[in-house]
């Protein structure tokens, strides 16, 4: 029993975390989650009969505390990304694509939860329709609607800050070298 238990932590720690800081925005929020899920698990795992379901039910089970836990807290504001984003570790030298990947994920952090929670589940955690239906307790239809609509928020937004973030691009053809907008 003890094993079955460890080898779900190991298999599952990770993606939950990330799954719950998708969620709550705050990395000791989204490990109090993963912890709090993985006591309900130790209390009531063993009612699951389908031992692969495993992961279904225990993204299940985090969604659920995170909702729960919102609604207690909706008296005390959450902290915006931008005042703990000092305390995120950030990595020089990335190409190109991680940059990309990690405005994408930035910029996902600031859509609505009914568009974050699919998409972070089907795209960063490899879930299908079916399992993020049951993680989130709505038809397979709203699933892949709420991912269609929230790539299009998403997609927007990378367009928008794109256009805003353009860079200043020196003209060397001029004698006075004036600076122009890209």
């Amino acid at each position: 029993m003890m094993d079955e238990f460890e080898d779900l932590v190991d298999q599952y720690y990770q993606a939950l975390y990330r799954f719950g800081f998708s969620l709550a925005k705050n990395p000791d929020r989204a490990a109090d989650l993963v912890q709090q899920t993985f006591v309900i698990w130790a209390q009531k795992g063993h009612q699951l009969k389908d031992r692969s379901k495993a992961k279904t039910w225990l993204f299940t089970t985090l969604y659920r505390e995170h909702l729960g836990s919102a609604r207690k807290s909706q008296r005390h504001p959450e902290l915006e990304i931008s005042e703990v984003e000092h305390e995120i570790p950030s990595e020089e030298n990335e190409s190109g694509r991680e940059l990309d990947a990690q405005r994408a994920v930035s910029l996902l952090r600031g859509l609505d939860e009914t568009f974050r929670a699919p998409l972070t589940l089907f795209y960063l955690q490899q879930h299908s329709y079916k399992e993020i239906a049951e993680v989130l307790d709505v038809p397979i239809g709203t699933v892949m609607s709420r991912i269609s609509r929230g790539k299009d928020q998403l997609r927007k937004k990378m367009n928008t800050e794109q256009i805003s973030s353009s860079p200043q691009i020196v003209d060397f053809q001029t004698d006075n070298f004036q600076k122009t907008n890209g």
